[in-house]
């Protein structure tokens, strides 16, 4: 057991604590551990622009982690925060070098080497002193365009 825990903690810092672990990722070992801990057993865990969801804090693991390694030296920004007893919404830039494979909307991207600024926003619910529901919304077509990636084209026309 982790000698750091959450205990009971209020909306605010609930909304906030997911963000604040991930900027530990390139210092702190048990910063991935530490996030877990926060999340509820069924948490709900969706990346809206892939229409990807996972369930439970191994679903939040592979989800975070793939962030990680497509973006080893990413840090993130807060610029936005607001929370209510069971809910809440943050806005951040996230800025990275992309070094490492990004799971993109057709499949895997190979590392670009580019550097990329997205804005993005998660919406949280809370439930029992926990995170119950994680949705991420960010710009997908913006951050590709970045990696100099080309979007990819319907099969068919409208």
């Amino acid at each position: 057991m982790l000698p750091w825990r959450i205990v009971m903690a209020d909306a605010t810092t609930l909304n906030r604590i997911l963000l604040d672990l991930y900027g530990l990722h390139q210092s702190d070992p048990d910063w991935l551990e530490k996030s877990l801990a926060v999340l509820t057993d069924d948490c709900e865990v969706v990346n809206i622009p892939l229409g990807a969801t996972s369930h439970g804090p191994s679903g939040y693991a592979r989800f975070i982690q793939a962030w990680v390694a497509a973006f080893p030296d990413s840090t993130v920004e807060i610029t936005n925060l607001f929370s209510t007893d069971d809910q809440g919404v943050v806005e951040f830039i996230g800025r990275g070098t992309n070094t490492g494979p990004l799971l993109g909307p057709v499949g895997v991207i190979a590392a670009t080497g580019r550097r990329a600024e997205v804005r993005f926003c998660n919406v949280q619910r809370f439930a029992d002193g926990k995170v119950s529901s994680f949705h991420q919304y960010f710009d997908l077509m913006g951050l590709l365009q970045q990696l100099g990636v080309p979007p990819a084209m319907p099969s068919s026309p409208l």
